[in-house]
């Protein structure tokens, strides 16, 4: 009998930390709409990327009076950012009083594009 009631305590033990770990792993998931994790810290570098290059933009136009494009950026070494992180290719679109810096990814997936602006606020879309 004592035996019997050991086993069941085990059972009994294993089956909650199994929902423990299957919750957590449906909880780390659900980061960046239900990629994988490695998908959510991919997504993480291009937010990171796209503070960078704003940041960036925000330098330029105190020194040179005007926003650049990244190109111009990257050849006066405010960034060392190239095009983009895999599958996410970076765009700058200027304008006299401001500037968007957009990451457009190039695969089936979410989000489709990630943008920051001059208020350095970031956006998603799905």
């Amino acid at each position: 009998m004592g035996r019997a009631l050991g086993f069941i305590g085990v059972l009994i033990t294993l089956a909650a930390g199994m929902y423990i770990y299957s919750s957590q792993l449906r909880s780390t998931s659900s980061v960046a709409g239900g990629a994988t994790p490695e998908a959510a810290v991919n997504i993480t570098g291009v937010q990171s990327d796209l503070l960078g290059i704003a940041r960036a933009e925000r330098e330029y136009a105190a020194e040179q009076g005007h926003y650049a494009s990244l190109d111009d950026l990257v050849s006066a070494k405010y960034v060392t950012i190239n095009g983009g992180r895999p599958p996410y290719s970076y765009q700058v679109e200027t304008s006299s009083d401001g500037f968007r810096v957009t990451a457009t990814r190039s695969t089936p997936g979410s989000p489709s594009q990630i943008w920051i602006d001059d208020r350095m606020e970031i956006h998603t879309s799905q």
